[in-house]
């Protein structure tokens, strides 16, 4: 599936739409390409964990190639996405939008549904009251 998505979804534009967000002083950041590389990923593959996707790009050879980052790159700790959405993105929808315009391009190709996720929880009561301090 990430072959396809990969053939089909050009991605190469993100950093042009994310530029006026990034600084050219200071260490280098995240490519944003990435971070959108590994969203799509964990909405393929129902990973909802952001550091669990991590983990999983971190090990998974084919995840690797779909993000670029061959045997030896670097996979972004986990709070990376959160520092981003909260930070450098929280005035902005952009990031957001790059993503589902993305989504919405690999259903139009048919290379994903669109359906929603499936969570397996069990439900207990827990002997606790909300009234008392």
């Amino acid at each position: 599936m990430l072959r396809s998505i990969d053939r089909f979804v050009d991605l190469s534009s993100i950093r042009e739409h994310l530029k006026p967000f990034y600084s050219e002083v200071g260490r280098p950041s995240i490519d944003p390409e990435l971070m959108i590389r590994m969203l799509i990923i964990g909405y393929c593959m129902g990973i909802r964990s952001e550091r669990r996707l991590c983990d999983e790009v971190h090990l998974n050879l084919a995840y690797r190639w779909f993000c670029r980052l061959g045997l030896e790159g670097d996979v972004p700790d986990h709070s990376t996405f959160s520092k981003n959405r909260h930070g450098r993105f929280r005035e902005s929808d952009l990031l957001r939008r790059l993503f589902e315009t993305t989504v919405e391009r690999c259903m139009a190709e048919g290379l994903v549904g669109g359906e929603g996720f499936a969570v397996d929880a069990s439900l207990i009561r827990a002997d606790a009251n909300r009234q008392t301090g």
